[in-house]
């Protein structure tokens, strides 16, 4: 096995910076997929325990944030201009034009380079390829515990005595349905539907209101008399405040649940171009509950198709598959009814359909390359995603915090950069710098639930000098994901460093795990082992470092960062780093690729599970066209990074910084 350094190969059109298996924070791109206009005002509500979104590309979604039961006028007026913000398309907001084009402003973001990514496993000579130039040529399926790769393949409801009588399907007429579905798609200016009760029994009303909520989510029903007559009017519940006030949590779920049903909902998932945190926000509004009750193994890929497996407090796969009719680049099947909720971590991991279009490699290059994949595999560096993309990367943030600088984690944050902001941002950081005062630079803000927008508040809040605490208001995920990624940038850093001195086979002083224990490779011991069993620590307290030069390149790395690599602990427990491990070569598993031919750079390639039930024909490839493309399928375990196996197909730099700027004389 041999090992080459990084050459700079020029990939014609690059990728967003993709992460394979457990999170995605690629650029936005520029035509957005939409959800159907009867989806109701996109969630700003968070998931609890899950992650920020930051105006900086930190991954993750919003939380709520209490800003405690005593606060000063300034607190309140931040406090309405967020809850105003909760309703609006402020995201989205009246942004200027952007005079600077997108490749300028990467010219001063990260590079492969400036995060320790800077070796190949493989001898192959690279080629060029076209990375994601269509969100459906990355296809991600979530392998289970039990080994099964999730499919969308049955969208049949499971037969439930329990279930609403099949009155509620029959008695609404087809106007009445019509109107319904109106109201529900804002199609016109109804704010609500009011139908008669014919024949008026308490019974008869029931079945109304069911059908209604049950055909139409998102709609909320009461009873009305009206000249004497009953009727059911419906209308949205959860325009501006209402899904707060109207419903409580629970009530959508306090119809009785059967004690012989399992209390969780199991469902497959197929979403396109959305992640798993928005598209929860999603259902959640419809079903009109939290996000909460939703629980999953692993977070998928926006810029992608992914199907995953969902599972749901109390609602029933009627109440489920009934969002099959109203929403677009999402569909939900496979239900099954389960007595435990999913957890994080649980799955096994990913497999990969991957398309590189218009590649340039000889059928000889491309036979190398993915052989080279199949059999040795890849460096398991931590992908550029991990760092952000900013001229201020994730790690520098990590590392002040590691060193308790608040003021630099807070300057860090804060500060005017370079590289590819929305406007706003760019505000609001113009404004910290001119003025230092929190409150005005959040007013720049429309979309505060950033991790800027929490910091700020947390300044507004409990004042300069306590930027620990201002820190603290930040969702813990979201904190401990700088420090995350400052152990990932020491991680990749001497994995280069490891294969540099010693290559790809196990020397003597090396690591290896034995159970969950980490074990050194003795002298005699060494031809017991390949590399694919060598593991590499992150930092931290709780673990060992190998016995060889690399272990004094850790201690060096993080001296020079004024870290004492003998005590990772934190005055504050939360920042403490107890360390892991990590296998430092990873090869991938159910390797398999094709190399096709095709004209129109629009067709897809390859069926998705929804083109299969639809029952469309699979793509059929001349021998020859314009175009070749090559179609990768491989499986990954959890952590692991589909964009650095192929880096190692292509030998590129997956930065958008490098990509941009060698796409741009193409893209013109």
């Amino acid at each position: 096995m041999e090992m080459t350094e990084m050459t700079g190969v020029s990939l014609k059109r690059g990728s967003h910076a993709v992460e394979d298996n457990d999170s995605l924070a690629p650029a936005e791109e520029a035509k957005r997929q939409k959800v159907s206009e009867c989806c109701l005002t996109k969630s700003q509500d968070g998931l609890e325990n899950n992650s920020t979104p930051s105006c900086e590309n930190v991954p993750g979604r919003p939380e709520a944030v209490s800003a405690g039961k005593s606060i000063n006028n300034s607190d309140a007026q931040l406090e309405e201009e967020e809850e105003e913000e909760e309703d609006g398309f402020s995201e989205e907001g009246d942004e200027e034009e952007e005079t600077e084009s997108f490749a300028d402003m990467m010219k001063h973001g990260l590079t492969e380079l400036d995060v320790g990514i800077t070796k190949f496993v493989s001898s192959h000579q690279g080629f060029s390829g076209i990375l994601k130039e269509r969100y459906s040529d990355f296809v991600v399926h979530e392998i289970g515990k039990d080994g099964r790769i999730s499919h969308l393949d049955d969208l049949s409801i499971p037969v439930d005595e329990e279930d609403p009588s099949e009155d509620v399907f029959t008695v609404l007429t087809a106007e009445e349905k019509q109107r319904l579905e109106e109201l529900q798609l804002f199609v016109n200016k109804e704010t609500s539907v009011a139908i008669e009760v014919v024949e008026d029994t308490k019974e008869k009303r029931t079945i109304i209101h069911q059908a209604i909520k049950s055909l139409f989510p998102g709609l909320e029903t009461k009873t009305e008399d009206r000249e004497g007559k009953k009727y059911i009017v419906a209308y949205h519940a959860a325009g501006k405040k209402a899904l707060a006030k109207v419903r409580p949590t629970a009530d959508p779920r306090k119809h009785s649940w059967p004690k012989s049903r399992g209390s969780y909902c199991h469902f497959v998932l197929y979403k396109e171009n959305k992640d798993t945190m928005d598209a929860i926000n999603v259902l959640s509004k419809y079903l009109r509950v939290k996000p909460n009750i939703f629980s999953y193994m692993g977070t998928k890929d926006k810029r992608a198709i992914t199907v995953q497996e969902i599972a749901v407090l109390k609602i029933t796969a009627q109440r489920l598959a009934h969002l099959n009719k109203c929403l677009m680049n999402f569909k939900l099947g496979n239900f099954s009814y389960q007595k435990h909720p999913l957890k994080l971590g649980e799955l096994q991991g990913n497999h990969f359909t991957v398309v590189l279009r218009n590649i340039t490699g000889t059928d000889d290059q491309v036979q190398q390359a993915m052989n080279s994949l199949k059999e040795i595999g890849f460096i398991n560096y931590y992908g550029m995603q991990r760092f952000g993309t900013t001229a201020v990367p994730t790690y520098q943030v990590g590392r002040a915090i590691l060193q308790n600088s608040w003021a630099e984690v807070m300057d860090l944050i804060l500060k005017p950069r370079s590289g590819a902001e929305k406007g706003y941002l760019v505000k609001c950081r113009e404004e910290w710098a001119k003025t230092k005062d929190p409150a005005a630079a959040l007013r720049k803000l429309p979309v505060k639930r950033c991790v800027e927008g929490q910091l700020l508040r947390g300044l507004s809040k409990y004042g300069m000098k306590n930027i620990v605490s201002a820190f603290g208001i930040i969702p813990r995920n979201n904190r401990l994901m700088y420090i995350h990624s400052y152990q990932s940038y020491v991680w990749n850093n001497m994995v280069s460093k490891r294969i540099e001195e010693y290559g790809l086979k196990p020397v003597a002083g090396d690591l290896v795990l034995k159970g969950a224990t980490a074990t050194y490779i003795e002298e005699e011991d060494v031809n017991n082992y390949s590399i694919h069993d060598v593991v590499m620590p992150l930092p931290g307290f709780d673990v060992i470092y190998p016995k060889h030069k690399i272990s004094e390149a850790y201690r060096e790395m993080l001296t020079a960062d004024n870290l004492d690599i003998d005590n990772m602990r934190h005055k504050i427990r939360d920042y403490s780093l107890s360390g892991a491990y990590r296998k430092i070569i990873i090869r991938p598993q159910n390797v398999s690729w094709e190399v096709v031919a095709y004209d129109d750079p629009k067709i897809p390639l390859f069926n998705t599970d929804v083109d299969n039930l639809e029952g469309k024909p699979p793509p059929v490839f001349a021998s020859e066209g314009k175009y070749r493309a090559l179609k990768m399928d491989f499986s990954l375990p959890p952590s692991t990074y589909a964009t650095m196996a192929i880096r190692e197909v292509l030998k590129m730099d997956t930065s958008i910084k490098n990509q941009t700027q060698l796409n741009t004389t193409w893209l013109r």
